[in-house]
């Protein structure tokens, strides 16, 4: 080790200290707007005031330490290419393969309004602000070292994240890249790991090349044999700089260049990053941002910052994909995922995202919906809260209860304020040790010519979550007073900050309540959760819900997830309308629920709700317990009409039900269904189906009514008969009508033609149980009734016949001023099985 000390300071030559912070200097210009332009690595020519002046054959590697290498790299293919849960029982790994997502990473930072933007919004709007940021400055793990436009190569990558963003696991990922040769080949010849939370517990004083040893499987002397070769090809991994116990001594002591000088390893780490010692090296330190302002100070130069925003849409849905490594599973998972707004925003944390498909993944292999499974939002960020409070907390000064209570207080005073970012002065008072709490995020903001500190939760969701919890932590009299002034404000609803009242009954869940005592503690008092559901039964009391409200109050019982409690809440409910609002899909998942657990409502009406067929499917299953249903589906298909129909004749569990939908269809094909009216009941049960043409305004068939025993409904296919009547296949109708339990049959057409007077004739015939047919024309042709008037129908079986009869040719009759002349008088034809006969009724509007 002395020996190699005397060498390494002879051939450095004795300014090299000097020279080489002077060269900093020279090649460190302020960096406003790093961007990436591709290429391999370059060194600049000011680099030359870092290289160490050694003949070409002593920076060529040797053979001795290319096989040292070796036994680097295949250590860390060894050890990184497994990844260790936080759930994970002893010796129980999963491959990195199977976990590891890139996240979004951006290359610059954002001004305050896109901060802003990013923290209000949410669902899709949060996924299409992330798309937006995509495009701007995104970069890859491959490009993190490449020039600048100016040809600047990074001497320092600063990557910034939130806690559970996935900085660790994207530094595992670059070095498992690197040892196995698909990253950073040409680069860097050497890639070394220090983790500030193990650096930390070194004791006592250590040099370089002995806090390396301590992250490697090789010894300090290989790794002084190493340190002696190409240092400007040398990558050092500083992992979780915000955890590192820095004090102001440790910047103080006077700075050494030796990879040998022994210090405490904190001052021996910032002498790394300071550059004073192997300046030629390069550095990629992660950190959280409350630490972000004090590493640029330690940093060298030239620093490039990017920063780990999570996953986008793509993103989470490839995590599905590994983690289920089934297509099935994974369709199921992320479809559910998807269709909660609220959920899909929080998923772009990875961390979050693992807690997600954990859940979903144990109630798959249970075999239960998944539904049942991941019962809450809030279920979802206690697990969130408490995994970073066990894993990514270490070192508070202040026990947890204090904590939640100081961040919810922060919170509430945001959302009173109406504000998501807090400067530095209001969360000092309110929250201690800001720079080592893992939920508030730091910024920097440029203010004319100074900057300002600012700080946030990491998403508006978090900060109404942390209210919530505020709000049940506080002590009896205090919760109430709290809730009992914004809860009874001018007695409306919804609240001002639903989603905090949201939160708050979510956190009043059995399950959620036992993992707060049991994990910290933390307890709610029993007459907080009375007062909360003595007021959601009130307003259920009222025996009508109305628009933003009734999908408040369902959100509500739905976060509380108590079967009894929601049951007893729904059952003194008649009518449920949402006139005025658009149903989102997380409003589907609070709707089904809370009609899952009771028996039935009188009525629901969601007609100016415009539901889309995915929102329909995700009802679907509780809609037979509506007796009086009211709703309009946009751009429906013939199946998703047929599955609607299916499931309301299939699961009818009422005696009586009414259903209407009117269905919003675009141009296409020769016409749709527009209208569907259900009624079911004990005896016999009916659907009436209106049809719509848009390319021949004197289409055949308006309208069909079936009436059978309700047993007999269940066997209709009814998506092939809907395909049928859009299709305009009149023949088809036929066969598929051929059913023996058949009562009554009404149709609306146009034109009574010779075609649909046989038509309804063979019915008749094929179909014993028909007792009554009405059909009803806006014009009978003599055509038709000529026919009519030599046929007689079955014993027992009816036919009525009405309508304008016209005596124009069945080609003319389609022009309204032929009509006008000649097709004024309205006629009743009855056909039986004795005969034809026709009673005039009234001269007809034309």
């Amino acid at each position: 080790m002395d020996t190699f000390y005397s060498s390494f300071r002879s051939r450095a030559g004795p300014n090299v200290n000097a020279t080489a912070q002077s060269g900093s200097h020279i090649i460190a210009p302020v960096l406003t707007n790093n961007t990436i332009t591709g290429g391999v690595h370059f060194l600049h020519n000011a680099h030359a005031g870092f290289t160490f002046d050694r003949p070409h054959s002593e920076t060529t590697q040797t053979s001795a330490t290319r096989s040292l290498i070796f036994k680097h790299k295949t250590r860390i293919c060894s050890e990184y290419r497994y990844v260790t849960e936080y759930n994970s029982l002893p010796g129980e790994r999963v491959l990195l393969s199977e976990r590891y997502t890139q996240p979004l990473i951006l290359q610059r930072h954002r001004h305050q309004q896109e901060r802003e933007e990013e923290l209000r919004s949410s669902g899709e709007d949060f996924q299409q602000v992330l798309s937006s940021r995509s495009s701007d400055k995104s970069v890859h793990l491959n490009s993190l070292f490449n020039p600048d436009n100016h040809g600047i190569s990074p001497s320092a990558v600063i990557l910034q994240g939130n806690s559970g963003n996935g900085k660790t696991l994207t530094v595992q990922k670059i070095l498992m890249d690197w040892a196995s040769d698909k990253l950073y080949k040409e680069r860097f010849e050497i890639v070394f790991h220090l983790k500030c939370k193990e650096i930390n517990r070194i004791p006592g004083r250590k040099s370089l090349v002995e806090i390396l040893s301590y992250s490697c499987s090789l010894t300090p002397d290989q790794i002084s044999q190493i340190l002696q070769k190409s240092p400007q090809k040398m990558l050092f991994i500083i992992d979780g700089f915000d955890e590192l116990r820095l004090t102001q001594d440790n910047y103080d002591m006077s700075p050494h260049t030796d990879v040998i000088q022994k210090a405490p390893a904190e001052v021996t780490l910032c002498a790394l990053l300071r550059g004073h010692i192997l300046p030629e090296s390069f550095l990629l330190v992660t950190t959280r941002s409350t630490a972000t302002d004090k590493l640029s100070l330690l940093l060298k130069g030239p620093q490039r910052f990017t920063e780990i925003m999570g996953f986008s849409e793509k993103g989470v849905e490839e995590y599905f994909q590994k983690f289920f490594q089934d297509e099935q599973l994974f369709r199921r998972g992320y479809t559910f995922v998807k269709t909660n707004e609220t959920l899909f925003t929080a998923c772009s944390i990875p961390v979050i995202c693992w807690i997600t498909c954990t859940v979903m993944r144990d109630r798959f292999t249970d075999g239960a919906d998944v539904t049942s499974g991941l019962e809450t939002i809030t279920s979802i960020y206690v697990d969130f809260v408490f995994t970073l409070l066990d894993h990514h907390c270490q070192g508070l000064s202040q026990p947890v209860p204090i904590l939640l209570k100081s961040l919810g207080q922060l919170a509430e005073r945001g959302m009173l304020e109406r504000q998501v970012l807090f400067d530095e002065e209001s969360v000092h008072e309110t929250v201690s040790d800001s720079a080592k709490n893992p939920f508030l995020c730091k910024f920097l903001f440029k203010r004319r010519i100074h900057q300002e500190t600012m700080f946030s939760f990491m998403h508006l969701s978090f900060q109404e979550f942390f209210t919530a919890l505020y709000y049940v932590l506080l002590d009896e009299e205090e919760s109430q007073k709290k809730l009992a002034v914004l809860l009874n404000h001018n007695d409306c609803y919804p609240p001002d900050f639903p989603a905090v009242w949201q939160f708050t009954f979510g956190l009043l869940n059995k399950a959620v309540r036992h993992t707060l005592m049991k994990k910290h503690g933390l307890f709610f008092h029993p007459n907080t959760q009375a007062c909360l559901k003595k007021w959601i039964l009130k307003k259920f009391h009222l025996n009508c819900l109305f628009d933003s409200g009734a999908l408040f109050l369902l959100h509500c019982l739905y976060e509380l997830h108590e079967d009894d409690f929601v049951k007893e809440a729904m059952e003194s409910l008649n009518r449920l309308y949402t006139y005025g609002e658009l149903l989102r899909r997380t409003d589907c998942w609070a709707l089904l629920y809370c009609l899952q657990c009771c028996q039935s409502i009188k009525k629901v009406d969601l007609m100016s709700s415009s539901l889309t067929p995915e929102k329909l499917m995700m009802i679907l299953p509780v809609l037979h317990k509506i007796k009086h249903l009211y709703l309009i589906l946009e751009d429906a298909s013939e199946s998703d009409l047929g599955k609607l129909l299916c499931a309301l004749t299939r699961g009818q569990t009422l005696n009586a039900q009414e259903v209407l939908v009117a269905s919003q269809i675009p141009d296409v094909g020769n016409c749709s269904i527009n209208t569907l009216d259900l009624s079911i009941s004990e005896q016999l049960s009916s659907v009436h189906i209106g049809i719509l043409s848009y390319k021949d305004p004197a289409a055949p068939l308006r309208s069909l009514s079936l009436t059978s025993p309700h047993s007999e409904l269940i066997n209709i296919n009814w998506i092939e008969l809907f395909q049928i009547i859009t299709q305009n296949d009149s023949d088809a109708l036929i066969n598929i009508l051929y059913f023996s339990k058949l009562k009554k049959m009404a149709i609306l057409v146009d034109c009574l033609t010779e075609r649909w007077c046989v038509w309804t004739l063979q019915i008749i015939q094929n179909c014993p149980s028909l007792t009554e047919v009405k059909v009803d024309a806006l014009f009978l042709l003599e055509e038709g009734i000529k026919i009519l008037q030599r046929s007689r129908t079955r014993p027992a079986c009816v036919m009525r016949v009405e309508g304008s009869v016209c005596h124009k040719l069945s080609q003319k009759c389609t022009e309204y001023k032929d009509r006008e002349l000649s097709c004024n008088q309205k006629v009743m034809i009855h056909l039986n099985s004795w005969g034809f006969s026709m009673e005039m009724l009234r001269k007809s509007l034309f």
